[in-house]
This record gives structure tokens, C-alpha cells and sequence, in this order.
């Protein structure tokens, strides 16, 4: 190797490095494969639930459809996280789900109730679920904003626990007027852009094909 040709590799190199940190940041983190029987629960509120839409037009039926496994819509309109970590236990046994999408946190946002408490509840959460068995897929909602932009916790926690997260999906779905049904919820077109996206974000972490 030239002198020339030596001098282009040194400088090259933090380049080729970086290039190589920013692509194993970008790896998604790895989900069990869900198999055909394995059932997956939609734990959350309102958003969850579907209001401003149907019940065949709610995010979980959407993405049930997508999949092909079983979705159970564990959404309750106006429940705040706290309420949500009280519930969930039950719902685990009752579902015995093998992975948990959790998407919690608006309410605690409208009523003012503290970033902090809404993440330690979102936290023991995944906690519960983990220690039943299931995976778990975080999906960001966004905070009281004018831009629409989802909530930093989110992206933290996602982190710290090695979780899938759907951080944007929502945020854009509710910066978009022909996706809402008012202010706070999706409609049937904005719900079905939300189900693709987690089931986008499935196939990408390797719980479905």
C-alpha cells in the first residue's frame, strides 16, 4: 500500500466507524417469535380502546387482522396510569399474553399528574409483565404540546428495559386533522396507521414473519 492509499484509509477510518455505531444503534431489539396460538394484548386507554371509531376500526382489531394472532383490546377510556397498573395483574392472568403493547400515559398528561409518577407506573408495568412471561412493545404518546411530539420518557424507559418502541406513529397520527376524530383521538384511518406501524415494528423485531 502507497503512501497516498494509507493516508485515505486513516481518514476514512472514524468515518467507517461511525457508520458502524449509528447502524448497531439503529438494530431493532429482538421479540420472541409469537407463535400462531400466542396471544397479544393492547393494554391502555382510550386510544386503545378506539374512541372516535368502531370496534372492528380500533387499533387492537386492526392489527389483529394484520398478524393473524389474537389481539385483546385492554383499553379503558379516561384511565390514568396509576388506575392502569392496578388493572393490569388481572389482565395477566386472565390473557396470559405473550407480549403486552403498552400505550399509557395521555390522561396522566390532561390531568397534570407528574411525568415521574406516570413513568415509575409505565416502568412497574413492564415490570409485571415481564415477570408474567410476556414481551412488551412501548408505544409513545404524546405530551400536552403544540408541536404533537411524543413524550421523551417514552424513548428513556424504552431504553433502559431493551424494548421495542413506536415512538412517532402516534404523534404524527394527532399532528394530522384527517386522521383525528377531535382533538385527542385518532378516526378509523388514523387508528389503522397506528396498527400498521406496530405491526411494522413486530416484523422488524422478529415476532412475526
Amino acid at each position: 500500500m502507497n503512501i497516498t492509499k494509507y493516508r485515505k484509509v486513516i481518514f476514512l477510518l472514524p468515518v467507517i466507524l461511525a457508520v458502524f455505531v449509528i447502524v448497531a444503534c439503529q438494530k431493532p431489539v429482538r421479540l420472541p417469535v409469537l407463535a400462531k396460538s400466542d396471544v397479544v394484548v393492547a393494554f391502555g386507554d382510550s386510544i386503545t380502546y378506539g374512541i372516535g371509531a368502531g370496534p372492528q376500526e380500533s387499533y387492537p382489531a386492526v392489527l389483529e387482522q394484520i398478524i393473524g394472532r389474537r389481539v385483546v383490546n385492554a383499553g379503558i377510556s379516561g384511565e390514568v396510569t396509576a388506575e392502569g397498573l392496578s388493572r393490569l395483574p388481572q389482565i395477566l392472568e386472565q390473557e396470559k399474553p405473550a407480549l403486552l403493547i403498552l400505550c399509557h400515559g395521555g390522561n396522566d398528561y390532561l390531568r397534570r399528574l407528574g411525568r415521574e409518577k406516570t413513568a415509575d407506573n409505565i416502568r412497574e408495568m413492564i415490570r409485571l409483565a415481564k415477570q408474567n412471561g410476556a414481551a412488551v412493545v412501548l408505544i409513545a404518546v404524546p405530551g400536552l404540546s403544540f408541536s404533537v411530539s411524543p413524550e421523551p420518557l417514552y424513548k428513556d424507559i424504552a431504553k433502559e428495559f431493551k424494548i421495542p418502541l413506536e415512538e412517532k406513529t402516534l404523534s404524527d397520527v394527532l399532528s394530522d386533522n384527517s386522521l383525528k376524530s377531535d382533538l385527542i383521538h385518532p378516526n378509523a384511518a388514523g387508528y389503522r396507521r397506528l396498527a400498521e406501524a406496530v405491526a411494522s415494528l413486530l416484523k422488524k423485531s422478529g415476532a412475526i414473519d
